[in-house]
């Protein structure tokens, strides 16, 4: 498979690597400060650039034929458009928050804990912490947003959520230290007790490699996917 890389960045180099080792042609890099090859020679494009240019990215990409799996946060208020666009080209679209196999399986458990607790809100406080590297530009993260509304989608209680201090609505903490790749945390606190669910990742391999395996799954589709199709949950 023909692959373009849309950010050039530790995620775009860390894809490289793996694709590479699966049997992957790199045929186009395109970054702030560089730009190799042919987005029209790949049969996919992963785009992990900056959130300015997330947008410009995928449709140059749909406009040369060329189905897009995304991992960019942070852009999300032009979704829909991005949706339009990859309709109008018949071309295919994939964006997840995190493409670890282990997170996706993480929103699952996620949401099953959040229905559990449903009609308990008056013992049980739910509030959400996520910590990532310092170089990352948004917070809360795209992952921790996912996690939230996957929340809400099971107990309206929490249909909102704020980082505000006193909020009522679920709360999201976010911190960034040091080269930390991504650390999730929900937790369930009353006054006698706390049930906690996590996911740390070790390394940005489980998203490298979760990225590539959805670019392999996307080829030669029509239409908008998530991981969810991809690991069949």
């Amino acid at each position: 498979m023909n692959i373009a890389l849309l950010g050039y960045g530790r995620m775009g180099k860390a894809i490289e690597r793996i694709a590479l080792e699966r049997g992957h042609s790199i045929v186009c890099i395109v970054d702030k400060e560089q730009q190799e090859g042919s987005i029209a020679k790949a049969d996919v494009a992963i785009n992990f650039s900056v959130p300015d240019a997330a947008v410009s990215n995928i449709k140059e990409a749909f406009d040369h034929d060329v189905a897009v799996v995304c991992g960019t946060t942070g852009w999300l208020e032009a979704l829909d458009e991005v949706h339009q666009h990859c309709a109008k080209k018949k071309s295919a679209f994939l964006y997840a928050s995190n493409f670890s196999v282990g997170v996706n399986l993480f929103f699952k458990l996620n949401e099953l804990c959040a229905r559990l607790m449903k009609g308990h809100e008056r013992e049980y406080t739910a509030h959400l912490e996520e910590t990532h590297h310092i170089h990352k530009l948004d917070a809360p993260s795209g992952t921790a947003i996912s996690l939230a509304e996957g929340i809400g989608a099971e107990n309206d209680h929490y249909a909102k959520w704020s980082m505000e201090e006193n909020t009522k609505d679920l709360k999201i903490t976010s911190y960034r230290e040091g080269e930390v790749p991504g650390t999730h945390s929900i937790t369930y606190a009353s006054t006698v007790d706390e049930l906690s669910i996590e996911h740390k990742a070790h390394s940005r391999e489980g998203f490298a490699l979760g990225a590539v395996i959805a670019a392999e799954w996307l080829k030669g589709k029509e239409g908008i996917f998530s991981m969810n199709d991809v690991l069949n949950l």
